[in-house]
């Protein structure tokens, strides 16, 4: 029998925060509850997946093939979420994710998170509220590195 999804872990979430009680409650009635292995693979890069996965537990490795090996290019903590670009833009998967040791993630289909736009309209904002908010913050960390990287190179700005 599959878990219930449960909301404090959802409300504790990078997409959840905007959620009150009974918005997270009609939010979960579309989710679902997955527990990984250490290596199991959720999702593989250049697939045609398209859940969105919020980790709950565990730890998720992103990894991705850079000349021909592919590569660890960052670790997910709890709270986190992963592939939110494959959920909204419906377009294959650009990374490995891989459970490092035990691991429990929330799963949301497009499909099922779509049809809460005619019951919880309000909720669908919410949600992608916080998935806009995400992207955002992810673009000005990259905007950030960037910044970093050309100063570097061009010695233009502080001392390395």
């Amino acid at each position: 029998m599959p878990q219930q999804a449960e909301c404090s872990p959802m409300q504790r979430s990078a997409l959840g925060k905007d959620l009150n009680a009974d918005d997270c409650e009609a939010l979960i009635t579309a989710m679902n509850v997955v527990e990984y292995k250490d290596g199991d693979i959720l999702v593989n890069e250049g697939e045609a997946d398209h859940t969105l996965f919020i980790l709950t537990e565990g730890a998720i490795t992103v990894n991705s093939v850079i000349g021909g090996k592919e590569t660890r290019v960052y670790t997910m903590k709890v709270g986190e979420c992963a592939g939110t670009r494959a959920f909204v833009d419906l377009a294959p998967r650009q990374a490995t994710l891989k459970a490092q040791g035990d691991t429990t993630v929330y799963t949301l289909e497009p499909e099922d998170f779509e049809k809460l736009l005619d019951t919880h309209p309000k909720v669908v904002f919410k949600f992608m509220r916080g998935l806009f908010r995400l992207t955002h913050k992810n673009l000005m960390r990259m905007n950030a590195e960037s910044q970093q990287l050309s100063n570097y190179i061009l010695k233009a700005r502080g001392r390395y």
